[in-house]
C-alpha cells in the first residue's frame, strides 16, 4: 500500500480526522539516516504527526515540528507542506537504548522512545506566509511524541485531540509499518458521541498491529467515529527535500570571501552534506575558486 492521509469530517461537521499510513515515508527516512530501531521510531512518529499536520495548511503554508529534548537521540526534527510532502532528521540516529517489555510481535521490540527523547520541549512553527511564522511551544509530556502532541493541542491550540501514532520495527532494524489518526472534536458534539470515541480508543489496538493485518486509514476512522463519515480527500504522502547544489552555493557565498579562501586554503575543497536527506555535495578547488571571485566582486 502506497504511502496516504484520508481527511474526513463526521458529527454533522463537529468532528474532523485525519488517518495516514507512512511507512515508506519512515522506511525512506530510516534508511537515508541509517537510524537504528529507536531512532526509526522517534523519527517516525515525528515524521507522521507532520505529514497529518501538513495537510491541515494550505497553499504554500509548511509546518516545522521540532522535539528538543535532553535524551541521547537529541534534536528532531520534521518539516512538511500542504502537499504531505515531508522531511526530516534526528541529531542521533545511532542509539540504542533496553527495549521495553511487551512487544506487540515474538520478533518486534518495545522501543523506549520516551527515554530516548528525555525532558524538554516540543515546538510547532507554521509559516502561514504572514510577516512572521506562528510558534507555539509546550513541555515535552512525556516524549513518545503521541501523547506530547495531545499536549500540545490542549495547551496551546485549545482544540480536544485524540491520536495515536505507531512505527513498527523488527529487530533486524526493519521499519514494517509505520502510520497515525488524528481526530479533532469541534464546539457542539453530544456527550454521548464522545463516551463512544473514548470507550472505542479504551479498547483500540496499537495503530501499527492493524497496518500489519492489512487495514487502511478509513478502516481505522471507522473502528473509532461514531455515525456516517464523510471521507473528503485523499494525500499521497512522500519524502521531498528541497536540497540543491545552487542552494549550497549561495550557503558558502554568504560566507564572505575571507571565509571561503581559508576553506581554499585549508582543505582544498569542501563537501556539503544536506541535514535532512543525507545528499552530499562536492566543492572542489576550481568550484571555491569561481565562488570567491564572485564574493570578492559582491
Amino acid at each position: 500500500m502506497s504511502d496516504y492521509i484520508v481527511r474526513a469530517t463526521a458529527l454533522e461537521g463537529k468532528l474532523r480526522a485525519f488517518a495516514c499510513t507512512t511507512t515508506e515515508l519512515v522506511r525512506e527516512l530510516s534508511n537515508r539516516h541509517g537510524c537504528l530501531a529507536l531512532a526509526s521510531a522517534a523519527l517516525g512518529r515525528t515524521a507522521t504527526m507532520g505529514a497529518m499536520m501538513g495537510v491541515m495548511l494550505k497553499g504554500e503554508e509548511t509546518v516545522t515540528i521540532q522535539v528538543r529534548g535532553d535524551g541521547p537521540l537529541g534534536k528532531i526534527i520534521v518539516s512538511a507542506d500542504a502537499d504531505a510532502k515531508v522531511r526530516g532528521y534526528i541529531e542521533n540516529p545511532l542509539v540504542e537504548l533496553p527495549p521495553r517489555e511487551g512487544g506487540a510481535y515474538e520478533d518486534v521490540q518495545k522501543l523506549d522512545v520516551g527515554r530516548g527523547v528525555g525532558e524538554g520541549f516540543l515546538l510547532v512553527t507554521k509559516d502561514l506566509g504572514m510577516k512572521e511564522p506562528y510558534t507555539g511551544s509546550v513541555p515535552l509530556h512525556n516524549g513518545e511524541i503521541a501523547e506530547d502532541f495531545v499536549y500540545y493541542y490542549a495547551q496551546s491550540e485549545q482544540t480536544p485531540t485524540a491520536l495515536a501514532l505507531g512505527v513498527l520495527v523488527d529487530k533486524g532494524q526493519s521499519v514494517k509499518a509505520a502510520g497515525g489518526f488524528v481526530i479533532q472534536l469541534l464546539p457542539g458534539v453530544a456527550d454521548e458521541d464522545i463516551t463512544y470515541i473514548e470507550e472505542q480508543l479504551s479498547k483500540f489496538p496499537h495503530i501499527t498491529q492493524l497496518l500489519v493485518n492489512g487495514a487502511t486509514p478509513e478502516d481505522i476512522l471507522q473502528r473509532l467515529i461514531p455515525g456516517e463519515i464523510n471521507f473528503l480527500e485523499t494525500y499521497p504522502v512522500s519524502f521531498t527535500c528541497d536540497c540543491s547544489r545552487d542552494r549550497f552555493e549561495r550557503g558558502l557565498l554568504s560566507l564572505g570571501a575571507a571565509e571561503i579562501l581559508s576553506i581554499l586554503e585549508e582543505d582544498k575543497g569542501a563537501e556539503l552534506v544536506c541535514h535532512f536527506c543525507n545528499e552530499k555535495y562536492q566543492f572542489d578547488e576550481e568550484d571555491l575558486q569561481e565562488l570567491l571571485q564572485q564574493a570578492e566582486t559582491r
